[in-house]
C-alpha cells in the first residue's frame, strides 16, 4: 500500500486540528468499579496497564480493552468505563472535581478509586477542541476506536509514548503544557494513521448505495477516501487551494472521473457530500484564521473562497452559531 500518498492528505486534513490544550490523567482502579463520562469536547484517549478493563459508548455493547491497547473517542462521546460489564457507575465528574485544582486543564488530574481488587492503571489524555475544529473527517469517525496490540504491532510504541507523556505531564516540569498539546496532537495523527491503513480495501467500483449496504458510510469508509488516488487528489486540491471556487465538476474533472462516478465514490468513502466536506473545511480553516487575529474580515473570507463578507458572515453563523467578530472574540488569542 502506498502509505505516503494517503498519509500526505491527511497531513492536509489535520493541519487545522490543533488542540487548545490538553488534559492528561492517571487513574489507580480496582476493581470493582464504574465510572460514566457524559462527554467531553474533543478527542479522549484511553490505554491502561494492569488488569483489562471494558468501555461502553453510551448505547452500544460494552468493549473489552486489555492492557496497552489504545481506545480512542474522537468526538470524546457519553460512555462508560468498568472493571466488568453492568456495573453501576460514578460520575467521572465527580470523582475529577474532588481532585482537580483550579480550572479544567490546568493541571494533571490524578486519583485512585475502587474495590480493592484487581489493579487497572488508567492513562487518559484529552486534547481540547471546540466542536467547531473537528471538522468532516474526525466529526466523521465511528464513535470508538480500538487499536489492538495483538494486530497492530506499533500499538505499543504508541501506548509506552502515551503512558511516558501522562507520567511526565503529572510531574508538571517547566513547559508541561505545551509538551503535552503537541504530543497529544502527534498521538491523534499515529492512531488515525493506524486506523486508516487497518481498514480493509473498498472496492474500486463501490457506489455510496453499495457501501450503505455494506455498513461502509460512516463506519469503514471514514477515512477511506485519503487512500483512493482520485479522491485524494480532490481532497488535496481543497486543502491546497481552498480559496478556488471548487466545484462537483471541477474537482470530477481533477480526479479523472465522471461527475456522477466522482460524487458517488466520494461519499462511499468519506460519508458526505464533496461540497459538504469542502464547506466544512473552510469554515474550519476560517475560524482558525479568525482565532489568530491577523487577518482583517474580508481577508478571511476571501481565503476561504467567499467573495463576500456578508455571504461568508451568513455561512460562518450557521456553522458555528456565532457571528465571525463573535467567534474571535470568544476564541481569539491574546
Amino acid at each position: 500500500m502506498d502509505t505516503g500518498r494517503g498519509g500526505d492528505v491527511l497531513s492536509h486534513v489535520l493541519a487545522t486540528y490543533k488542540s487548545e490544550r490538553a488534559v492528561t490523567a492517571r487513574f489507580s482502579l480496582s476493581a470493582p468499579w464504574a465510572l460514566h463520562s457524559s462527554g467531553v469536547d474533543g478527542p479522549l484517549i484511553r490505554m491502561c496497564i494492569g488488569a483489562p478493563y471494558w468501555i461502553a459508548v453510551d448505547g452500544a455493547e460494552p468493549v473489552q480493552v486489555a492492557p496497552h491497547d489504545i481506545a480512542m473517542l474522537p468526538q470524546g462521546v457519553a460512555h462508560t468505563v468498568s472493571s466488568a460489564p453492568g456495573l453501576e457507575p460514578l460520575p467521572f465528574r465527580a470523582l475529577i472535581e474532588a481532585h482537580s485544582v483550579g480550572r479544567h486543564g490546568d493541571h494533571p488530574i490524578v486519583f485512585a478509586h475502587g474495590g480493592g481488587g484487581a489493579a487497572t492503571e488508567l492513562f487518559s489524555l484529552h486534547l481540547w477542541m471546540p466542536a467547531q475544529g473537528l471538522g468532516s473527517i474526525i466529526a466523521s469517525l465511528p464513535a470508538l476506536i480500538v487499536l489492538r496490540q495483538a494486530q497492530i504491532p506499533t500499538t505499543a510504541s504508541l501506548a509506552q509514548a502515551m503512558q511516558s507523556l501522562v507520567n511526565e505531564t503529572v510531574a508538571q516540569r517547566p513547559g508541561w503544557q505545551l509538551s503535552a498539546a503537541r504530543m497529544a496532537d502527534l498521538l491523534l495523527v499515529h492512531i488515525l494513521c493506524e486506523h486508516l491503513y487497518a481498514q480493509p480495501q473498498v472496492p474500486a467500483d463501490l457506489h455510496a448505495d453499495q457501501a450503505d449496504q455494506a455498513g461502509q458510510v460512516g463506519q469503514v469508509g471514514r477515512l477511506r477516501g485519503l487512500d483512493d488516488e482520485s479522491i485524494a487528489r480532490a481532497m488535496s486540491l481543497m486543502h491546497e487551494r481552498p480559496g478556488q471556487p471548487w466545484s462537483v465538476a471541477t474537482l470530477a474533472q481533477a480526479s479523472y472521473l465522471s461527475r456522477t462516478v466522482f460524487s458517488e465514490r466520494f461519499r462511499a468513502l468519506v460519508g458526505v457530500t464533496p461540497m459538504h466536506y469542502l464547506g466544512s473545511y473552510r469554515m474550519t480553516l476560517a475560524a482558525e484564521k479568525l482565532k489568530n487575529r491577523q487577518l482583517s474580515l474580508h481577508q478571511v473570507a476571501e481565503s476561504v473562497g467567499y467573495a463576500s463578507e456578508k455571504a461568508f458572515s451568513r455561512a460562518f453563523q450557521r456553522w458555528t452559531g456565532l457571528t465571525p467578530s463573535a467567534y474571535a472574540r470568544r476564541h481569539g488569542a491574546g
